[in-house]
């Protein structure tokens, strides 16, 4: 199996840890907002209530001092008759009309809080009390004083009691409650459904990270196996020095191979931090895919594969003229490579309206379909034929996978779009287009 397919890192388990905890500040929190809310609306429902409440108590002891004096006008001395329950009569309110003395007239009990009540209502005029007849009961009074023909003076008391603020809010508080547990589970599923959103990018990069540290572990692993191998070969016995030159040509080529996979680690860890600066000037793409050309000759010469300069127009791009001739360089390496002896690799760079073209054709290999979408990924090698030694001496300069991931990010950090299109058996072309350059040619970094 190779680096590439190789599947990805079990996640850890500190991941779910992690959900539940979100999961549960967000129900946590969700909750406390709905206390908060629930204790607010039970406050202003029962601040309203009261205030209806003694609204009500005071129409009602109103109405019965009004009834009180009209009887007192029409039939002077007959009040001790009156009978406030009899004929005022108000649903649910307990209606008194009381002497200087705390005496109820009709013969009604008076409690004791009501009795001061009136004492204090025939002194101000009127007054209000809330008490508690028992445990379980609540009562709301309000007295109002009436003054009679000859200066009489009664007490006009209406009594109610607050438990109707059960009886008529249990309703809206079932519904508030039930949605409330409603509102909570709702909360529980998308919070939960939320925190594996949010932690899926977190996911990722340690999929990410524990794949490439295990691929790059692999990869370093068979060079420096290599390296000890010759190295303990070379030790074994004495030899002669052609020998020993030939054993550490060996080791050269595996430090050679070792070095580079290091550095190419490096790039990506620092463009993974953020931390390769890019040095955008006007540049010209020919004259650096013309340098590139000419530093990959060696290479196609030594492999037998003939590189040729094709269409070569005037291109200036806004970009960081090392990075781009690193580009051009992998793509020139990567296509020699995976291009047998008297094969053809060419170049073209190309001025378009809309962008500056760079393109890299071989007559190689190719790439399968399957394999097309996955070039990209790091110690990504595919089809074992396109990676297979061509002889013992190419050792150093088999990829392992992260040129075209590198060619990819400096692609990206250009705002360039990379594309290979491929046959297998029949070649591969991969063209890089860069947006044209500004009107500034002035240097800047990022």
């Amino acid at each position: 199996m190779t680096a590439g397919s190789r599947r990805p890192a079990a996640i850890p388990r500190s991941l779910d840890v992690l959900r539940l905890r979100l999961t549960a500040w967000y129900v946590g929190t969700f909750f406390a907002i709905l206390a908060l809310l629930g204790i607010g609306l039970f406050a202003t429902i029962t601040s309203r209530f009261d205030r209806e409440l003694d609204a009500s108590l005071t129409l009602a002891a109103q109405e019965i001092a009004r009834v009180a004096r009209a009887r007192d006008q029409a039939s002077p001395g007959t009040t001790a008759l009156f009978d406030p329950r009899l004929d005022v009569g108000i649903p649910d309110r307990t209606l008194l009309l009381v002497d200087t003395l705390g005496r109820a007239l009709g013969g009604a009990p008076v409690l004791s809080p009501v009795a001061d009540l009136a004492r204090q209502a025939r002194r101000t005029g009127a007054a209000r009390v809330v008490f508690a007849a028992d445990p379980d009961r609540l009562l709301r009074a309000h007295a109002e004083r009436v003054v009679l023909s000859g200066g009489r003076s009664l007490v006009a008391i209406a009594v109610a009691d607050e438990i109707e603020l059960e009886d008529r809010y249990a309703s809206l508080i079932a519904v508030f409650g039930a949605a409330a547990i409603a509102a909570l589970v709702l909360v529980a599923v998308g919070g939960w459904l939320l925190a594996r959103q949010s932690t899926a990018p977190v996911e990722r990069s340690v999929a990410h990270m524990r794949r490439f540290m295990a691929d790059a572990a692999h990869e370093l692993r068979t060079p420096i196996s290599v390296v000890r191998s010759r190295a303990d070969v070379a030790l074994q016995r004495p030899r002669d020095s052609a020998e020993y030159t030939q054993a550490l040509a060996g080791i050269a080529r595996e430090t050679e191979r070792l070095g580079g996979i290091v550095e190419d680690l490096l790039m990506l860890a620092r463009a993974d931090a953020g931390e390769r600066p890019i040095e955008r000037r006007r540049v010209f793409l020919d004259d650096i895919a013309l340098d590139a050309a000419d530093g990959a000759r060696v290479i196609a010469d030594r492999k037998g594969v003939r590189l040729e300069v094709a269409d070569f127009e005037e291109s200036p791009v806004d970009g960081d003229a090392a990075l781009l001739r690193q580009l051009a360089i992998i793509l020139l390496d990567n296509a020699i490579k995976f291009t047998p002896a008297g094969g053809l690799v060419s170049i073209s760079v190309r001025a378009m309206s809309s962008a500056a073209v760079l393109s890299v054709r071989d007559t190689g290999v190719g790439i399968a379909a399957e394999h097309l979408p996955h070039v990209f990924e790091r110690f990504y090698r595919g089809d074992p034929a396109r990676t297979r030694e061509s002889s013992p001496h190419e050792s150093a300069s088999v990829g392992v996978g992260l040129g075209l991931s590198i060619a990819r990010w400096i692609a990206d950090e250009h705002g360039a779009a990379i594309t290979i299109e491929s046959i297998s058996g029949d070649g591969t072309t991969v063209t890089v287009q860069f947006p044209p350059a500004s009107s500034d040619p002035l240097v800047s970094s990022s």
